[in-house]
């Protein structure tokens, strides 16, 4: 009798002791640690998709800005005030640095092909294109949406430029072409809530600087989306063409590379900026950016036009 009570009792102990086991189990997977398979899977938001739609939130990660929106902004920048050599920009003494609003002048003549946009110029906060249009061109998206408009004489000219790169078997397509004040304003503000301004400075720009409100600007991916807003876009096919052609049409690589202390952002060879046929070819001749051209211009008391 005795031993089969301490029979009763032993396995009574190993019971309570595998409930208590299972406890402690359950309680380290509902603390949220993640599960080994949840932890090796992709995140899917950070950098833009090939469908190039548009970031509902801002990045996931440190490293992956919103990469079909936003130009990557290198540092420092000689044109925004940093270290090194400045570069004057019309209307805006060479020591501003564009990281706070009040230092941002607003441009005089924001219709001109050749406005200048960037960290020390912004569009004013009511300007609204008249005259946007959707190209008749590929985009890596099918929607009839903002960013898939561009003003009708940049819209033209793309039409050309997608035909001639047809033409020599390097189809390309649209990734982002025009966003509104409106939008910027809310990816900027959502960046600012999630990462602080500083660090959202660093790949978001201030509404009203950012290129793609001209309406007169637009990235580009080869016709499949692969590396669309992505640096290994650099040394493509698409990439060399529109090196060599996009002046031709109007367009001028807007970030070069080895000139991001006046620009203000990393190299982008997918970034196009429609600035006319004329202006197109001497800064391409020339080898200089719109910061440069707009520079002389504003020199030899022709800006404007």
């Amino acid at each position: 009798m005795r031993n089969k009570l301490l029979s009763l009792m032993l396995a009574a102990s190993v019971v309570a002791l595998t409930a208590c086991g299972a406890n402690d189990n359950g309680g380290a997977a509902s603390s949220g640690a993640p599960s080994e398979s949840a932890a090796a899977s992709p995140s899917s938001s950070g950098a833009a998709s090939p469908s190039g739609s548009e970031e509902a939130s801002p990045p996931a990660s440190d490293a992956s800005p919103p990469a079909s929106d936003e130009p990557s902004a290198s540092a420092p920048s000689a044109s925004s005030g940093s270290s090194g050599t400045k570069t004057d920009v019309p209307g805006k003494s060479s020591d501003s640095s564009g990281d706070d609003p009040a230092d941002i002048a607003t441009v005089a003549e924001p219709e001109s092909v050749t406005v200048l946009v960037n960290k020390q110029n912004k569009l004013p906060d009511d300007y609204d294109p008249s005259d946007l249009v959707y190209p008749d061109v590929r985009f890596t998206f099918t929607e009839k949406i903002e960013k898939r408009e561009m003003r009708k004489v940049a819209a033209d000219a793309l039409e050309k430029l997608f035909a001639a790169a047809d033409k020599d078997d390097v189809p390309l397509a649209g990734v982002s072409a025009y966003r509104s004040f409106a939008r910027q304003k809310s990816l900027f503000e959502a960046y600012v809530k999630k990462d602080g301004l500083e660090k959202a400075r660093t790949y978001s720009a201030y509404p009203g600087t950012s290129e793609h409100e001209t309406g007169l600007a637009i990235d580009v991916s080869g016709s499949d989306g692969k590396c669309a807003a992505t640096d290994c876009f650099a040394g493509t096919k698409e990439a060399k063409w529109l090196a060599e052609h996009s002046y031709e049409y109007g367009f001028i690589i807007r970030y070069p590379e080895g000139k991001e202390d006046i620009t203000g952002y990393k190299y982008e060879p997918w970034h196009l900026r429609y600035v006319g046929l004329d202006a197109a070819k001497e800064m391409h001749d020339k080898d200089v950016t719109l910061e440069e051209y707009t520079n002389a211009l504003a020199v030899s008391g022709s800006a404007g036009g």
